[in-house]
């Protein structure tokens, strides 16, 4: 009446062995998943007034400040390892409590744009649009006391105004990162009002108030004179949260989207690949960078494949590109590999 079972398998008849794809390298790069090359990586560079100035960064080894000048063996080396983005911050001579030199025209981000159009036209140039580099105080807005507390809606014009000067200056592509309400809408409006429609915005939609942010405020010079950013930065702690500034940004208009810090927001960055269509950019913060470099110099780790994993791990998650500290040393042993 019913079909006898079939007897089972032997474990030498079996299909399941995974492990036939791994004995080699060649089975090992013919089935792997997920992929990391040079072009998806995104190289920050962080610009300084005057002439002649390479200043390494100490918390964050084979990186440096850089005036416009000394920039062209930087942007000849990105080139030559097959690395096509960068993201611009700069630090200005004086600061004052509004941050007036991120609007500067000849201001290092500015001055910077159009020199690596000269030189390197082929680079992708990401502009990074926040106040804390050039205010006196350290925070992303404007601020009336000193508690830290952030005027968010007399913050937004000033956001429109650096962005709208670093599209002039030839930018493919302005990031907003203060993490103030309605900023993406704020900047959107002022672009299109200069007839910059075409400049895309690449959103920190959900940016943690993170501990890993330590050696860029070194390199950056920009730690909060006073307070703390956690009053406009997200808690790491909310996931939801994370999503809801992510549509927020999506509706304001935001062109591209971007997960801070990467490596303790994986799960985030999965969810935002899931639901938004957007280009995904993930941040491998200076904090992660630095802690791989201390344990590699200790002899903790194997630097070369930690890197590499945890740029896996990012990709993995689901992002398009990563801005990364490791990026020249990552488009190295890249090619060793190839």
């Amino acid at each position: 009446m019913f079909d006898a079972p079939a007897p089972p398998l032997s474990p030498a008849a079996t299909p399941a062995r995974p492990r036939r794809t791994r004995r080699t390298a060649a089975l090992r790069a013919f089935v792997r998943e997920t992929t990391v090359t040079a072009g998806q990586l995104i190289h920050p560079l962080f610009i300084v007034e005057g002439q002649g100035i390479e200043k390494p960064i100490r918390t964050m080894p084979g990186h440096a400040q850089r005036s416009v000048d000394r920039l062209a063996a930087e942007l000849d080396d990105l080139l030559a390892l097959g690395i096509r983005s960068v993201l611009l911050f700069g630090i200005p001579r004086t600061k004052d409590d509004r941050g007036t030199g991120a609007w500067d025209p000849d201001g290092p981000v500015p001055r910077a744009i159009q020199a690596i159009k000269q030189r390197a036209p082929q680079l992708l140039v990401i502009a990074d649009v926040c106040l804390c580099e050039y205010t006196a105080h350290g925070h992303c807005g404007i601020i009336h006391d000193h508690t830290g507390h952030v005027d968010n809606d007399e913050t937004l014009p000033l956001l429109a105004k650096a962005a709208v000067c670093y599209a002039q200056a030839g930018a493919d592509i302005v990031a907003p990162s203060a993490m103030m309400d309605r900023q993406v809408a704020a900047i959107r409006r002022g672009l299109d009002d200069e007839g910059l429609v075409d400049t895309p915005i690449l959103s920190y939609a959900a940016k943690h108030a993170s501990a890993f942010y330590g050696p860029f405020r070194d390199a950056a010079e920009s730690p909060p004179a006073f307070g703390d950013r956690r009053a406009y930065q997200m808690d790491p702690a909310n996931f939801r949260e994370a999503l809801e500034e992510v549509r927020l940004d999506v509706e304001e208009g935001a062109d591209l989207l971007m997960v801070k810090p990467a490596g303790t927001a994986l799960d985030i960055i999965r969810a935002v690949r899931e639901r938004f269509p957007h280009p995904l950019v993930a941040y491998q913060v200076s904090g992660e960078y630095a802690m791989l470099k201390a344990a590699a110099e200790k002899g903790w780790l194997d630097e070369e494949r930690a890197a590499l994993e945890s740029l896996l791990a990012i990709r993995r998650a689901g992002a398009d590109q990563v801005i990364t500290y490791y990026a020249k040393e990552a488009a190295r042993w890249l090619s060793t590999q190839a």
